[in-house]
């Protein structure tokens, strides 16, 4: 799989910064102008993309109230299936319009689809990625699809096992798509700390050879930032504008504030990384100067001895390297040495 890719004008690989995704998904609460407000606000808060999904309730599930499409306990416990996608999908005619603003405010906007009617409709918008949400990874024709439009595809493991992964790849590779991110997920909202296994990013990107990001449900910051330095280039996080607004994502999603001291902290933790070197930058050679080095600490005569009584290893770092102490000491001086002198070659025989 590539190691880097564009999507949109952002480029996306190892030597570039983490691209940063706010996930609206419903919490536009239907309401357009909201959404507006929301892509605004992701701007603000540093954000590189929007991320949209493109659904339907008849699209995902059925209108039944069988027990097979019941929710039982967590945010969506007494809705069925059905409810739940209708109350949260982004209606399709504002979607054009969505990522016509984003591009005007210099992010990117991609989407998930969900069948194959709206991988032909962001097709017709010309976005510029395709998310493959957690439970659609097992949907193989619908992964086809995708990946034969040949844009960048996102995909998210939060249900898969092994051969899962292994076969949404197949899948891309016999279609002729290199241009595939993982993204490491867990589909719990939100999602326990102690379920994320963060130490599983690097196995990801060993393993099968490609990019790898983070979607992350936990509350707070530190898990995103966290995973900086373990390599993802993606993190994705829903945003919306206050959680008490309420939605079916509002309790696990960030506010503006929250999202912004995220980039802010992932931007800075990029900086703090560097490179894996040796060498000491141009303030750490300055700062060499106050290393310990040999100086006469009590007046020499000429002719006089240097001992440890008049030689010592001190800060700072004018005068001879230290490993050098106990090859000198013995010698005598060719001169009178001032208290305070560094001590250097050519001061004593």
């Amino acid at each position: 799989m590539k190691k880097e890719f564009r999507i949109g004008k952002k480029t996306i690989g190892e030597n570039h910064p983490v691209f940063c995704v706010a996930e609206m998904s419903g919490n536009h609460l239907k309401d357009y102008g909201r959404a507006v407000e929301i892509i605004h606000a992701a701007k603000e808060a540093g954000a590189d993309a929007i991320k949209l999904q493109t659904y339907t309730a008849d699209s995902l599930s059925l209108d039944c109230d069988s027990e097979y499409f019941q929710n039982h306990g967590g945010l969506w416990d007494g809705m069925t299936e059905y409810q739940l996608y209708e109350e949260a999908s982004t209606p399709w005619e504002w979607q054009p319009k969505l990522k016509e603003l984003a591009e005007s405010l210099g992010m990117e906007c991609f989407s998930s689809p969900f069948d194959a009617s709206s991988v032909e409709f962001m097709k017709n918008c010309g976005m510029p990625a395709y998310k493959v949400a957690s439970y659609e990874i097992n949907d193989i024709p619908l992964l086809r699809q995708i990946a034969a439009q040949q844009k960048p595809v996102i995909i998210a493991t939060g249900i898969a096992h092994l051969e899962d992964i292994e076969r949404a790849l197949k899948v891309c590779r016999e279609e002729g798509n290199e241009e595939v991110m993982l993204l490491k997920c867990v589909s719990a909202y939100p999602t326990p700390y102690e379920d994320i296994n963060l130490a599983m990013i690097p196995t990801l990107a060993k393993t099968y050879g490609c990019l790898v990001g983070l979607s992350d449900h936990s509350m707070g910051s530190v898990v995103p930032i966290g995973a900086v330095p373990l390599g993802i280039k993606m993190v994705e996080k829903h945003l919306t504008l206050r959680r008490a607004d309420g939605g079916p994502d509002g309790a696990f999603s960030m506010e503006p504030e929250e999202f912004k001291e995220m980039v802010d902290s992932i931007r800075i933790v990029e900086k703090a990384l560097g490179v894996s070197t040796y060498g000491l930058t141009d303030k750490q050679e300055k700062e060499r100067s106050g290393s310990r080095s040999l100086f006469v600490v009590k007046d020499i005569r000429a002719g006089e001895k240097l001992t440890p009584e008049n030689v010592r290893s001190i800060r700072p770092g004018y005068g001879l390297h230290t490993m050098y102490y106990e090859e000198i000491l013995g010698k005598s001086a060719l001169r009178d040495i001032e208290r305070g002198t560094p001590l250097a070659w050519g001061m004593f025989a």
